[in-house]
């Protein structure tokens, strides 16, 4: 007699055995699908359900080791259309296979020569079997759908880029928008270097209000300001975007790179005055990040001074006090933007302060529990040229950015005069948060 006779010829009258082969046969299809009618049913489907299962197994286990080997090549195949559509595809596969396994395991199990005590608790597995693998599964599979829709929405499709020096760069702009609009004049903008094999991250803000902006050589809008954006209180710099804009002529190839003409001035600037070039710009708009900040819950940050919210030259509506403080989308908003008793340089350390707690408070699990909410704040919230192709890169990276402090610089007073600026000092404070010196080991002294 064969071990598996038990369980494919068993004794009908003997309860016990009954039991422990209902027992044994729905944990099997559990855990290995196609399993049970191996042992115990057609073998014919068994083989179809239980080679699906190992199939899916070996996609698993070798998507696993190639993380392991490549974890930001193997992010950005899964997170490519393809990819996202191939983990639809998986998925579905196993749903239906999770779920044809327990209804025929249920067949299999006799159910009414089961024992009454054992019945009840046997009927529920089985209902678990059936609907909780399957339910699942194709809830990932919506979710792999409208991560698709959502990333195809936001990023370009462009083949991916080499990082130089070492660094992934890129140009964010927070975007003052109106209805209707996104950042017509940008409210922020950052530098952001991303190092490429540790994830280390480095953020220079610049100012909104510097005078005399240069631009590249090369640059259309250096043939409209030779000498730089130099129109006194018209030409801050963040009014380059909206200079570009009414004048798209000068980027006439913008809109086909899925960028704007207000976008590329605003990049050949951020490149003159930092010296670093910019592979890709990421626009935020203000609202949007309001709607990303209450899809995570909110953040937390600590308040080193007391922050007043008022229109300038208007009675303070709200105050700020400080101290370990959790903030809402609407009053991180407040946070970062207010200049009551305060100026531009004060803002700009808030925003960042905000991006950075964003960054140290995302999750994994908080975002699989937001996800639609994530995903429909990001639809409105990020704009970029930035490939598909490098999501899961960047995602790998962010993951290692995490763990490193975040490297910061302003090109503010005292360091950095926006009024007069000296780009040479720019290029300088800039490098040095980018490209920090290599601490040399101090010499052994002589014995």
């Amino acid at each position: 007699m064969s071990l598996t006779s038990p369980i494919r010829n068993p004794d009908m009258r003997d309860p016990a055995v009954m039991s422990r082969r209902a027992w044994w046969l729905i944990l099997l299809s559990v855990f290995m699908p196609g399993s049970a009618q191996l042992i115990a049913g057609n073998r014919r489907l068994g083989r179809v359900l239980f080679g699906t299962w190992l199939l899916l197994l070996a996609v698993g286990v070798g998507t696993f080791v190639a993380y392991l080997v490549a974890g930001g090549a193997t992010l950005s195949f899964w997170v490519s259309f393809w990819g996202l559509l191939g983990v639809q595809a998986l998925l579905v596969v196993f749903a239906i296979l999770s779920f044809v396994a327990a209804v025929d395991t249920f067949r299999l199990v006799r159910f009414v020569h089961v024992p009454g005590r054992t019945r009840v608790w046997v009927a529920l597995l089985t209902v678990v079997a059936m609907l909780v693998p399957a339910g699942v599964a194709a809830y990932g599979s919506f979710l792999a759908g409208v991560t698709r829709v959502t990333i195809g929405g936001i990023f370009a499709e462009k083949p991916p880029v080499e990082p130089i020096d070492g660094k992934y760069t890129f140009m964010l702009l927070g975007g003052d928008a109106g209805a209707g609009r996104i950042g017509l004049r940008p409210d922020s903008t950052s530098l952001i270097t991303v190092d490429a094999t540790t994830g280390q991250l480095a953020v220079v803000g610049i100012p909104r209000n510097l005078y005399n902006a240069p631009f590249i050589d090369g640059s259309p809008m250096r043939t409209a300001w030779p000498d730089g954006f130099n129109c006194g209180d018209e030409c801050l710099f963040s009014y380059i975007y909206d200079f570009a804009e009414k004048h798209a002529e000068l980027y006439p190839d913008a809109l086909a790179a899925n960028s704007t003409p207000g976008i590329e001035a605003t990049r050949d600037s951020v490149e003159a005055i930092t010296g670093i070039t910019v592979q890709f710009y990421v626009l935020i708009d203000m609202s949007g990040f309001r709607r990303l900040i209450d899809a995570l819950g909110g953040v937390d940050i600590l308040v080193e001074e007391e922050v007043h919210v008022c229109v300038v030259g208007e009675p303070v509506t709200y105050t700020f006090y400080p101290g370990e403080t959790h903030l809402s989308g609407k009053r991180a908003l407040m946070y970062a933007r207010t200049r009551c008793d305060s100026d531009d340089f004060d803002r700009m350390a808030r925003q960042r302060q905000i991006q950075e707690a964003i960054l140290r408070q995302v999750t994994a699990s908080t975002v699989l529990a937001k996800f639609n909410e994530l995903a429909s704040a990001g639809k409105l919230l990020v704009v970029t040229d930035m490939p598909q192709s490098m999501v899961g890169v960047m995602v790998d990276l962010g993951t290692k950015a995490r763990k490193l402090p975040m490297r910061r610089a302003e090109l503010v007073p005292p360091e950095f005069d926006y009024l007069y600026p000296n780009f040479r000092v720019a290029h300088a404070i800039v490098r040095e948060a980018v490209f920090p010196p290599r601490a040399t080991p101090s010499p052994t002294p002589n014995p």
